[in-house]
């Protein structure tokens, strides 16, 4: 099968777990990793594995006549990609941006790839609207969500410096993705940062309120499950914690996400679940690549 040529901006923890799991795509061809710090275990294990380690930063992979990608993940921050967006786009390489800078639409693997195959920038919004935004698109399909909250609970150990420096970005960008992909009225996120040893794994919880008249117990139950299904189907360690709890017209879904552990420990599931929903992103992108260039 013919591969599709990606690249990795981005050398920390998100960009060296991303590319392990791109090393098992049937589909992706990684070319290079590409950091600012010559010293960093992400370009080291890169080189290790055959891959281009480039320590310029994007400027020094784009001048670099030798190294190809037609999809860049962008694992940096909403600040440097803000810059690194312009320059691809004059570039023409398509943009998975797996920080919460926005520029491009708001995606949601398991909600609205399908409509945005042919954009040149998406973007993955934050690691606790991939986790709960099926949910809430889960319990909208059925009956119309009037408010949607989501708490979103961390290991501290798991959030770097970039998730940290990322939080005002998270709850903002994932609060307005509740609305646009997963369909709420009115969304709020809400993040906390755990400091308990050891680690717990990444725990969601999911607050819907449905409109008066409209509450479908057995139907949201099904979808619930149904979209459950779809989002562990590229990410296996995706769960419901207990059966929906159902209350009037407000409806609470318990998640959590246990890591691959592929670069990472497990408990950092918020971080496996954004290396994995790019992974997933991706290939869709390359199918539709693919599929284009055969006709």
């Amino acid at each position: 099968m013919s591969k599709v040529k990606v690249a990795i901006l981005g050398s920390g923890n998100i960009g060296t777990d991303l590319m392990i799991k791109l090393s098992r795509s049937q589909i992706l061809e990684l070319t290079a990793v590409i950091g600012i710090d010559p010293q960093s275990d992400g370009l080291r294990r890169a080189r290790e594995l055959g891959y281009a380690g480039v320590d310029t930063g994007i400027d020094g992979f784009l001048a670099d006549p030798e190294l190809e990608a037609d999809i860049v993940f962008d694992a940096t921050s909403a600040k440097a990609h803000l810059y690194n967006s312009k320059v691809l786009k004059e570039a023409g390489i398509k943009v998975i941006d797996m920080t919460p800078a926005a520029v491009g639409p708001y995606v949601c693997a398991a909600v609205n790839i399908d409509e945005h195959l042919e954009k040149d920038n998406i973007n993955l919004i934050t690691c606790g609207g991939q986790a709960t935004i099926p949910m809430v698109h889960a319990v909208n399909r059925v009956s119309p969500v009037e408010y949607a909250e989501i708490v979103a609970t961390i290991s501290s150990k798991s959030a770097g410096l970039g998730t940290r420096a990322n939080i005002d970005e998270f709850t903002e960008t994932t609060s307005r993705a509740i609305e646009v992909v997963g369909g709420a009225k009115k969304g709020k996120a809400i993040i906390i940062l755990n400091p308990a040893e050891p680690p717990i794994i990444m725990r969601d919880t999911v607050y819907t309120l449905v409109e008066e008249g409209t509450m479908d117990e057995e139907g949201i139950r099904k979808s619930i499950a149904d979209m459950t299904e779809v989002v562990q189907s590229y990410v296996p360690g995706y769960q419901l914690r207990t059966e929906p709890i159902f209350d009037g017209n407000k409806i609470t879904i318990f998640i959590q996400v246990e890591g691959a552990g592929d670069y990472l420990p497990k408990y950092s599931g918020n971080l496996d679940i954004m290396t994995a929903t790019g992974v997933k992103v991706a290939e869709e992108f390359a199918k539709n690549l693919l599929k284009t260039e055969a006709v």
